[in-house]
């Protein structure tokens, strides 16, 4: 490679670097904004603090990088090269002896660069922060919701239990209580109280209830039996959901993990969903490449035209919307069919194969391909 060429390269690279920073910040920014709506209500009415909010909804992130960045290398790689397209650098780049395979290269630095971060995020710290941001949103819901509970609200502090309030006093006394509670199967119990307070045993948040009634249908004998009291705590943390008995979901799993589930907390039913969810971890971070390639090849082929062309980045786009609809199917056909396995390897590396054969197979044949023949002299020509 000679010095001209390196550096032409690290131009080019510089501004697809740069490029990709923005746009993968900004529609970062743009989908926290968007999923964070929905924890703003625990900030706004529920009091939850702000910091707390910061850290819950940061655990999304790793996540939204992970699931846009072969999208952004593709938007970024298409604009960049459009537009040295469009300022005739391309051109220039030509003239000094470029080839295709040296144009395309920095496209491709910028993939495998992706790649890498893709294989990180997807192996390590997306399954990291999955499982912080489960066990703190578990947290909230389990301990903290219960001193957040809002007046004239039946609040559910988790499926078998339900809270309503008529109105808190400003020194916290709740007025107008009622608890609903079906965690024991055996015995669905309702109670109703003047009063009571929140109070927090053993890091446990109970509710304390005041001149009230226990009404408590006995399933086996079909009787309703009734209980008056002066004082009742009834705890508020969902016991069969402690930290410890907490549900992981797919996203939290290893790769070791996905392979190989443990039969004992995983139904055979579900294997099929977890080695999909392994390959297409493995196979997710390749379609960097292949996205890099489809823009690449859709600027750098084709007839050259003066003021451009968009017919082919157009193309480029509605191919690239397909794949990833075509990823949300395969995955989903792969977790019914697991003998349908090698179709998530197959999207993800049959599109980088065939761009980069529609970009280099000119350059190939024009190289490999015989000399013209000479034709016949003209009358009067020197040979």
């Amino acid at each position: 490679m000679t010095l001209r060429a390196a550096r032409i390269e690290s131009y080019v690279l510089r501004q697809l670097g740069l490029g990709l920073v923005a746009v993968t910040a900004g529609l970062v920014a743009l989908i926290w904004l968007t999923q964070s709506l929905r924890f703003v209500e625990l900030v706004v009415n529920r009091g939850l603090s702000f910091r707390i909010f910061l850290q819950l909804t940061s655990l999304l992130l790793p996540n939204f990088v992970a699931i846009i960045l072969p999208i952004a290398v593709f938007v970024v790689v298409l604009f960049v090269y459009q537009k040295l397209a469009t300022d005739r650098e391309l051109t220039v780049m030509r003239a000094a002896g470029l080839s295709q395979a040296a144009l395309a290269r920095p496209a491709v630095y910028l993939a495998l660069i992706a790649m890498i971060l893709g294989y990180l995020l997807n192996l390590w710290i997306v399954p990291t922060a999955s499982a912080g941001f489960r066990e703190f949103q578990f947290e909230i819901r389990n301990k903290v919701v219960a001193f957040l509970l809002q007046e004239g609200v039946f609040t559910p502090i988790s499926d078998q239990l339900t809270v309503y309030v008529r109105a808190r006093d400003r020194d916290g006394t709740l007025r107008g209580i009622l608890v609903d509670d079906a965690r024991n199967p055996a015995s669905h119990a309702t109670m109703l109280a003047e009063s009571g307070r929140l109070v927090l045993d053993q890091g446990v948040p109970r509710v304390l209830l005041l001149n009230g009634s226990r009404e408590e249908l006995d399933r086996r004998t079909g009787r309703l039996n009734v209980l008056s009291f002066d004082e009742n705590a009834v705890e508020l943390a969902d016991a069969d959901r402690g930290g410890a008995q907490r549900f992981r979901d797919v996203s939290e799993m290893t790769l070791g993990e996905l392979f190989n589930p443990d039969p004992r907390v995983i139904p055979e039913r579900d294997h099929g969903k977890l080695l999909v969810e392994a390959h297409r971890r493995l196979a997710n971070p390749l379609t960097s490449i292949g996205f890099a390639l489809v823009a690449v090849a859709a600027v750098l082929t084709g007839t050259f035209r003066r003021h451009g062309s968009l017919i082919r980045p157009v193309v480029a786009v509605l191919v690239v919307v397909a794949l990833v609809a075509g990823g949300l199917a395969v995955a989903n056909i792969a977790a019914r069919q697991p003998a349908l396995m090698p179709l998530v390897w197959l999207h993800a590396l049959l599109p980088g194969m065939i761009a980069a054969w529609v970009l280099l197979a000119p350059q190939i044949a024009s190289a490999s391909g015989p000399l013209p023949p000479a034709g016949p002299l003209r009358p009067g020509a020197r040979a």
